[in-house]
């Protein structure tokens, strides 16, 4: 499958890593894509590591399995990335994304990452505690994902979360998640 896209998501749970590896999903999936989500637990304990993986294509996707070989790793915290290794598998040209203060550099160094993986951060954390009010850093580092990759479109992705969350969340909760997708779309470095 020439146009598929593989993405590994990487958390601690309660940040919502599943929840934006589907949000991405179903976002592309609204645009005419194929798509897969889907989450690996460990430990079902707030802050214990997760992953969890989505795939967009064009075409039907027939391989199930969880995604050992990734186009893009999105990591939601980085303080994973001294005790997990978030660029196993990586493809040599992929791409890294990660909510933190450091710079690419400094993320490069303690992750080992080649010099031909791209890297993008974005202090996803500080956006969402400045618009959602919580440290969720999922619908920020999504808006981030889109800027940096292209792989969904920012604009489809805003649609999205506010059909999706309509009804299960306030106003001022859509309102400030929206805010986090625009902010981390600006403020990502890569």
């Amino acid at each position: 499958m020439a146009q598929l896209t593989e993405i590994r998501w990487h958390a601690r749970a309660g940040q919502g890593a599943v929840t934006a590896s589907r949000l991405v999903a179903e976002t592309a999936m609204d645009d005419g894509q194929y798509m897969q989500a889907m989450p690996e637990y460990g430990a079902e304990r707030q802050g214990a590591p997760l992953k969890a993986y989505t795939r967009i294509s064009p075409e039907p996707i027939e391989i199930h399995n969880n995604i050992l070989h990734p186009d893009i790793v999105v990591v939601l915290d980085d303080t994973l990335l001294e005790v997990v290794n978030v660029c196993e598998g990586l493809k040599e040209t992929g791409t890294l994304i990660v909510n933190t203060r450091m710079d690419a550099e400094e993320v490069r160094a303690i992750t080992g990452a080649p010099a031909t993986v791209k890297i993008a951060t974005v202090d996803a954390s500080d956006i969402a505690i400045n618009t959602i009010g919580r440290d969720i850093p999922n619908t920020p580092i999504a808006g981030a994902l889109a800027k940096v990759t292209g792989v969904i479109n920012v604009e489809s992705l805003k649609k999205y979360v506010e059909k999706s969350f309509t009804g299960k969340f306030s106003d001022k909760v859509i309102a400030g998640n929206l805010a986090s997708v625009d902010r981390a779309y600006q403020e990502v470095r890569a």
